[in-house]
């Protein structure tokens, strides 16, 4: 099993964003001397408890501080962006750490309407243009750009022996088109929801076609995992993430709140109806039990690969979390 990481740069209550930037540089170092794969952020904007807003930025600050891990993107929110502009960032991260960058990218808007208009500088930009700006991009990093395009003659630079891995998160179907017909990996978001991953997985490993970027298929699953010693210790981390997702969908607040809080909370039977749900996104319980869950997870949607996400308050006990999974699959 191949273990990854996907961290969205969370800020705990009463810490603030410094400290929740310095986290993810920690969390990089310490799980990659666990042996994990690769090392992915996020990208998320105008949210008072999410601090990658700049995952390009954060990506050279996280590759500077490890020395093997892949570091990447996950993802780049690309209708909001030019894909030259895209692809020279990246360029100029594997100019660097050559063989080291994965550049995912995601289809959301990033945000409400005012933020989006905000990113684009007033643009309406359609996000049916999505498979279009992938196309385009993979055609600057490669040098590939047709004869015929408005964009002939225009190349991405700096000129570099290598290029990113070039990855597409989805959740559907859809998604899974566009990697496919675009020759990309396709990572499947089983942290947003699961309900429609094996279809999307069928769909991106029946429409491929390889490109300059990949030959073959590859596929990677992000999910929640909270894991520690005990059954029961890892419930009580894991009301920390309950409550986070509940306030998060309901457009409350996105700052992870501590257990007590989560202890003290007074749950409507609805809220409890959707923390049954959300649990269907994640693997919470003993080292033991989530190897299993994981196991079979990977029977199910044909992978080898999990990007692990754990947004609880602690960052001690998300550090203690990811070793103990480790621990099981590499020893």
């Amino acid at each position: 099993m191949r273990l990854s990481v996907l961290d969205q740069s969370p800020i705990s209550k009463g810490d603030s964003a410094e400290q929740a930037l310095q986290n993810t540089i920690e969390l990089a170092r310490w799980t990659e001397e666990l042996g994990y794969y690769r090392y992915w952020v996020a990208e998320h904007h105008s949210t008072n408890g999410l601090a990658g807003s700049s995952p390009e930025i954060l990506i050279g600050q996280i590759a500077a501080a490890t020395s093997r891990m892949r570091v990447g993107s996950g993802g780049v929110l690309l209708p909001q962006y030019s894909p030259l502009k895209v692809a020279e960032n990246f360029r100029v991260l594997e100019a660097f750490y050559p063989g080291r960058i994965d550049l995912g990218l995601g289809r959301s808007p990033g945000g409400g309407r005012k933020t989006r208009l905000a990113l684009t500088d007033g643009v309406e930009k359609p996000l049916s243009s999505f498979s279009r700006q992938v196309k385009e991009l993979q055609q600057f990093l490669h040098g590939t750009m047709p004869k015929g395009s408005d964009y002939y003659g225009v190349t991405a630079r700096p000129a570099t022996d290598s290029q990113p891995e070039t990855w597409i998160l989805g959740l559907s179907e859809r998604g899974a088109r566009h990697a496919a017909v675009n020759g990309t990996g396709f990572t499947l978001g089983h942290f947003i929801s699961p309900d429609n991953g094996e279809a999307a997985l069928r769909a991106y490993r029946e429409k491929f076609k390889p490109s300059p970027s990949l030959d073959q298929p590859e596929v990677n699953v992000c999910i929640f995992v909270v894991c520690a010693e005990t059954e029961e210790k890892a419930e009580k981390l894991a009301l920390s993430q309950d409550l986070w997702l509940l306030k998060v969908e309901k457009g409350l607040e996105t700052r992870v709140p501590p257990i007590k809080e989560a202890e003290s909370y007074t749950y409507s039977e609805i809220e409890k109806k959707k923390i049954e749900q959300n649990r269907r996104r994640a693997v919470i319980g003993t080292p033991q039990q989530v190897k299993a869950r994981l196991l079979e997870l990977s029977e199910q949607y044909q992978t080898d690969e999990f990007l692990i996400i754990t947004n609880i308050y602690d960052l001690e006990a998300k550090k203690e979390s990811y070793r103990l999974i480790a621990q099981q699959f590499h020893t």
